[in-house]
């Protein structure tokens, strides 16, 4: 049995995770996500020809992010025809996150064609899909439970364990049957590992015995601030904003990140260390994500169980939160006189109604941007948390006034320290080597050293379109 691993997509890069592994003429598919980062960069990168659809087997989703998700619409419309295997939780979500991004980029050709046509310009930009390509795409997804192994392929066994990233995401655990030998050979794709102790989601599952892991590695260079700090910095940042009489504009990711954020607010609310200012979820995204978390209490952890399923008590909603809807609910916020948080995606600012909310606020010196996640290279929130003065939003010039705060324990992504403890955690009896995907250069350098000092006996950074003979 010959097994190969290359990558088309999160290789000594963050977003655009495009993973394929081939056996005996079989090619598998992980994750089909969308780059993000400079506008005409991602287009260009999302365009590209990434594989022949006829040619793969099998699909498999590791959770619902658009860097995960966003281009199966793409696969769906080039012709693939055979099955895309996720958790139902994922599927859910990357439903919503890809009929999303089909609308937002029907819109965009809309406002850019008239704008073309006001210089006179010739306009040929087209979406990458619609929503009848989305409606395909979701045709073929076929939902496994946790635990649950599946055949996929002749000889090829799937199953999913929670990797306590977002809600449904999944580490994905391939067993490949060896005829030859009589013995099996195990991959396990990571997905985006999560973190212990987070709130709502359960905590990441050990996978038994792998021979190859595939692992991401997006902060692998940093460690997170302690849960309880970034809580009392949460608070203060609150405090200190709404005394200036400013808004806290908060972009985050309408999956996971909005709903950790309602959770830590309540909190910080019932327990009076904040004051009784609104807050806004301004994003039909995140709202309609919420829903779905409401439905899939089979990924809650405990302490969300206790206090939804048997109290009663709603996570997700209190007296001074609101959910917007309509565009006009959205340029309303723009006009607020007093203090009050903003929870807008998208969560690099790359696009969505934050991009607007930051447009009218940054030069106002009063208000925070406050960044509680990862921004990939080239993208508006980089540019933000980097501490650029100058900036282009929306094609015009601004002047960044607003101050700039970072809470980097609000990642789900684990860091170095947590990849080192989940991967050490296993039984490494059988283990051949770590392959680093979804990682920048130096992150990947620093998990490289920092695990093969724990005892990893091989680790290697994957580069794009280079091909990986798996070897026992």
């Amino acid at each position: 049995m010959k097994l190969t691993l290359y990558s088309k997509g999160a290789a000594r890069e963050v977003t655009g995770s495009r993973h394929f592994i081939e056996v005996d003429g079989q090619t598998i598919q992980v994750d089909c996500g969308a780059f993000q980062g400079r506008r005409k960069e991602a287009d260009g990168k999302n365009r590209r020809v990434f594989h022949d659809p006829e040619k793969i087997g099998a699909v498999i989703l590791t959770h619902g992010h658009f860097d995960h998700c966003g281009l199966l619409p793409v696969l769906a419309k080039q012709g693939y025809g055979g099955n895309i295997y996720a958790t139902a939780a994922t599927r859910d979500i990357a439903a919503l996150v890809m009929m999303d991004s089909a609308r937002i980029q029907a819109r965009d050709r809309e406002y850019l064609s008239k704008q073309a046509a006001k210089r006179n310009e010739e306009f040929t930009w087209q979406p990458l899909y619609d929503e009848t390509h989305v409606l395909a795409a979701i045709d073929h997804f076929v939902t496994l439970s946790y635990r649950r192994g599946f055949s996929i392929l002749d000889g090829v066994r799937l199953e999913f364990f929670d990797a306590g990233h977002i809600l449904g995401s999944s580490l994905a655990e391939l067993t490949f049957m060896d005829r030859g030998s009589g013995r099996d050979v195990r991959v396990v794709f990571s997905g985006d590992l999560g973190r212990r102790g987070k709130p709502i989601i359960r905590d990441p599952e050990k996978v038994r015995d792998p021979d190859f892991l595939i692992m991401e590695s997006t902060y692998g260079d940093r460690l997170h601030d302690c849960a309880a700090d970034s809580m009392e910095k949460l608070a203060a940042v609150v405090r200190q904003t709404a005394a200036r009489g400013g808004r806290i504009i908060i972009p985050a990711f309408a999956v996971e990140r909005t709903q950790e954020l309602v959770y830590f607010l309540h909190l910080l609310s019932d327990q009076r260390r904040i004051p009784e200012i609104p807050i806004y979820v301004d994003s039909p995204m995140a709202t309609n994500a919420t829903a779905i978390f409401q439905v899939h209490p089979e990924c809650y952890d405990e302490e969300i169980s206790q206090a939804f399923l048997r109290h009663q008590k709603n996570p997700f909603g209190f007296n001074n939160l609101h959910y917007t809807a309509s565009v006009q609910e959205s340029k309303d916020l723009n006009r607020l006189t007093g203090p009050a948080i903003i929870i807008s995606a998208d969560g690099m600012c790359e696009a969505g109604r934050v991009v607007h909310h930051l447009a009218n606020g940054v030069e106002d010196s009063r208000n925070t941007i406050l960044i509680v996640g990862f921004m990939a290279a080239n993208t508006l929130g980089r540019r933000i948390r980097e501490g650029q003065k100058d900036l282009r939003i929306m094609g015009m010039p601004v002047r960044v006034k607003a101050a700039v705060e970072e809470l980097s324990a609000f990642s789900a992504h684990a860091d170095y320290r947590e990849i080192g403890e989940y991967i050490t955690g296993l039984d490494m009896s059988r283990l051949k080597k770590v392959f680093l995907v979804h990682g920048e250069g130096s992150s990947q350098e620093h998990l490289k050293k920092h695990l093969l000092g724990l005892g990893v006996p091989a680790v290697e950074i994957v580069d794009p379109d280079t091909r990986y003979e798996l070897c026992l």
